[in-house]
């Protein structure tokens, strides 16, 4: 079975090919500035050279149809036709309350998620017109829709719930959703089989760390509390969102400097987080760089990041009654030993050692807690399109 992954964003497509006999990535590749001048193509069949187009890609439509003019070109494709393709997965970031698990997708599901685009206005309308165009051009193949917030809708109500009047819950569904759910699974499941213990049995927290980030507690195979909310705002201090702030703040900035709610929203999700503390970049690596140069400001970002990290283990480890093992990945997760260090040097009061040679490596899931730790930390690389390939097949075979 060769299963299509699509991840449609407002101005991008990121797409892997598996074969799912044995989960081999076929190809993969990335679709840029659709819809703006520049555009290109990005295609990486595997064990062969990559090839880029620059063709101008008017829309979503005409991405999709690159893809598989690309999938299937006789020098460079990696399946004769479409119709050697089963099934494709779509990352989909927003299901609401309406799904707490992967489906196939139909009239209702797509009527559902546009109920839920108000929720995310930037992602959801992107991955209806990802679906809307593997439809057009591949009539009849199912399309398979994984949700960003199914994951987290195990939480219970005391951890999604605002404490704000009820009615708008009622009224416009305002509650913590989460997100990352994808990856917190995936790595979660990982860290269970390396324990070599059984998933239901596990009490882990997993810290998605990138340029967005979010904690996961995970109890028994369960999300029960994540740091994200209604919005990815909500939570850690992040590369360019500022986590959380006293809502007061945002009224009284609003006021001083006569801002429109569109300004403030704009100065929390782009220009706050690191690179507000920092003034340096929203880029992690460039701000350890100015700090190892000895910028204050850029040192003090790192500070707050870990400290922020570290509090939030904590009260996980407190909702859960303990922890077992704390597992890192995403882009900074996976490779920034000294931020995991920073972060794992508040942890001692769970027994948490790491060993330093294990943390200077990188690019491979392995454990980085000495031998005496009494919570194993891990580092696991994320691989959300897995997830979704696994989803897809798993619906598409009952």
């Amino acid at each position: 079975m060769k299963i299509l992954v699509l991840n449609c964003g407002s101005s991008s497509l990121k797409y892997q090919l598996f074969d799912m006999e044995n989960e081999a990535v076929l190809a993969k590749g990335l679709c840029e500035r659709i819809g703006i001048e520049g555009s290109k193509l990005k295609h990486q069949p595997a064990c062969q050279d990559d090839v880029i187009f620059e063709d101008y890609l008017e829309d979503h439509d005409v991405a999709v149809k690159k893809v598989m003019e690309a999938l299937t070109n006789p020098e460079y494709g990696v399946v004769k036709s479409m119709k050697e393709i089963n099934a494709v997965g779509h990352r989909v970031v927003h299901g609401g309350e309406y799904f707490a698990g992967s489906v196939i997708i139909d009239d209702a599901v797509k009527d559902a998620l546009e109920k839920c685009s108000e929720l995310a206005p930037l992602h959801n309308p992107a991955n209806l017109i990802g679906i809307a165009a593997c439809e057009k051009l591949m009539p009849g193949v199912a399309q398979v829709g994984v949700f960003d917030t199914a994951f987290h809708q195990t939480m219970p109500e005391r951890a999604y719930l605002y404490a704000i009047p009820y009615e708008y819950y009622e009224k416009y569904k305002i509650r913590r959703y989460g997100f990352h759910g994808t990856s917190h699974r995936y790595v979660s499941e990982e860290a269970a089989r390396m324990l070599e213990r059984p998933y239901e049995q596990t009490k882990t927290i997993t810290c998605h760390l990138g340029n967005g980030g979010s904690i996961c507690a995970v109890r028994n195979g369960k999300s029960i509390d994540t740091t994200m909310g209604f919005t990815p705002l909500e939570g850690l201090v992040m590369g360019t969102r500022a986590g959380d702030v006293d809502a007061a703040v945002i009224t009284f900035l609003m006021e001083k400097e006569k801002l429109t709610p569109q300004e403030m929203d704009n100065i929390l999700n782009k220009k706050s987080g690191v690179l507000g503390i920092s003034g340096v970049s929203s880029d992690f690596r460039d701000i350890e760089d100015a700090s190892e140069h000895g910028n204050a400001r850029a040192e003090a970002a790192l500070d707050v990041f870990a400290y922020k990290v570290a509090k939030r283990i904590g009260a996980y480890a407190a909702a859960m009654n303990g922890v077992d093992c704390i597992v890192f990945t995403a882009g900074l997760g996976e490779n920034s030993g000294s931020t995991r260090r920073l972060i794992c040097d508040y942890l001692g009061y769970l027994g948490v050692h790491i060993d330093s040679y294990n943390n200077s490596l990188r690019g491979k899931a392995m454990e980085i807690s000495a031998s005496d730790s009494r919570v194993r930390v891990l580092v696991i690389p994320t691989n959300e399109e897995l997830v979704i390939a696994r989803d897809t097949k798993e619906l598409l075979d009952k």
